[in-house]
């Protein structure tokens, strides 16, 4: 029987247990560049990135905490930023003096992510680094620093382990490549 996903993929790009061992490494490399430091806090970008984060933070050996943040700049049904950000879900956490890890599923124009740096940095916090599961520098268009990267992919339209197709998906293991004739109907 074909599951539900199958119509859209055109193929895995990254499976399941090479997510995991990357994974793995880059939670091993946060806990060894923040063993001087009880005041870590990973935040989550939702709704991608909780995947990342649920599996990230079982690696990361030193005391942390986790906060989240809804931010929008995709409408529904859409493949590309529509350039408006907007914070659906504001920190519930101070960050003052805390070293903030902002946990990501997707670089992609960088415009999200850089009003989302912004905005913490005013809050003043000890340090900001960012973690991102994935990254599309082919379609970057504002700089961004990265610091932990999970993979580099193409400009290709991705789905599964947090990613979405139109809300649909996320709970796969793997990462897949959405079928190009596929797009139209996701609109």
């Amino acid at each position: 029987m074909q599951q539900a996903y199958e119509k859209y993929l055109h193929e895995i790009l990254i499976g399941e247990a090479v997510l995991q061992a990357r994974v793995a490494e880059l939670g091993a490399q946060i806990s060894k560049d923040y063993h001087h430091t009880d005041k870590l806090m990973l935040i989550c970008i939702l709704k991608g990135g909780v995947m990342f984060l649920t599996d990230l933070m079982r690696h990361i050996s030193v005391p942390h905490e986790i906060d989240f943040l809804s931010i929008s700049s995709y409408g529904k049904g859409a493949r590309a930023s529509t350039g408006n950000v907007r914070i659906d879900m504001d920190l519930r956490e101070n960050v003052t003096d805390k070293h903030l890890l902002i946990v990501e599923d997707i670089i992609d124009t960088g415009h999200t992510l850089r009003f989302v740096i912004d905005m913490l940095l005013a809050r003043e916090p000890a340090s900001l680094k960012l973690c991102s599961l994935l990254d599309k520098p082919a379609r970057r268009t504002i700089p961004i620093p990265m610091d932990y990267i999970g993979f580099e992919i193409e400009d290709r339209f991705v789905f599964g382990y947090g990613l979405d197709l139109d809300e649909k998906f996320r709970n796969l293991p793997f990462i897949g490549v959405v079928k190009t004739e596929m797009l139209d109907s996701l609109a």
